[in-house]
C-alpha cells in the first residue's frame, strides 16, 4: 500500500515535468517513455534506499529511456528498405503558438548532439545543478560543463546566424 501511495504522489507532482523533459530530449513517444519510467519506479520502489531520491531516479530513467528509444529508432531507420524522406510539417496551431525566435531556438536545440541537448534541457529547463545533471546523465561534472558550454555556443551561433 505504501508503494502505491508513494508512486501516486510522485505521479501527481512530477508527471507534467517528466513529460516536458521527454519531449525536449527528443522522444518520439514521450507519453510512453514517461509511463515506462513510472512503471520501472513502481517495480523497484521497495529497493529504493531513500524514497526522497525517487524524483532523481525518475528523471534519470526518463533520460535513459529517451536515449534508448532514439538509438533504437536510428537503428531501425538505417535498416528500412525505403528511408522516410518526408519532412515533418508543423500544425497550424503549433505554428501560430510558437514565436519565430522560439521555433529557431527549438530547431537549433534539436540539431544539437544528444548529450549537449540533454545537458542544456536539464540545466536550463529543469534548473538542475551540475551534480544532479551528472547523476541523471551518468557522467562527470566536468563533462556536464563541457556539454553545456558547447551546446550554448552552438545555440548562440545558430541564433546569431539568423540575425
Amino acid at each position: 500500500m505504501e508503494r502505491e501511495a508513494g508512486v501516486a504522489r510522485l505521479f501527481e507532482r512530477h508527471y507534467a515535468s517528466m513529460l516536458r523533459l521527454a519531449v525536449l530530449l527528443g522522444a518520439d513517444d514521450p507519453e510512453n517513455v514517461v509511463a515506462e519510467a513510472f512503471y520501472q519506479i513502481y517495480r523497484k520502489w521497495r529497493r529504493l534506499r531513500d524514497t526522497e531520491a525517487a524524483e532523481a531516479y525518475l528523471r534519470s530513467t526518463v533520460c535513459n529511456l529517451t536515449r534508448m528509444r532514439i538509438r533504437h529508432l536510428q537503428v531501425a531507420r538505417r535498416h528500412e528498405e525505403k528511408p522516410a524522406q518526408e519532412e515533418l510539417v508543423a500544425s497550424a496551431e503549433s505554428t501560430a503558438l510558437l514565436h519565430d525566435d522560439q521555433r529557431v531556438l527549438i530547431g537549433a536545440l534539436q540539431q544539437l548532439p544528444a548529450r549537449q541537448r540533454e545537458a542544456l534541457v536539464l540545466r536550463h529547463w529543469l534548473g538542475l545543478k551540475e551534480s544532479e545533471i551528472a547523476a541523471a546523465m551518468g557522467i562527470s561534472c566536468g563533462s556536464v560543463k563541457t556539454h553545456t558550454a558547447r551546446g550554448i555556443a552552438a545555440l548562440t551561433q545558430a541564433m546569431e546566424a539568423r540575425r
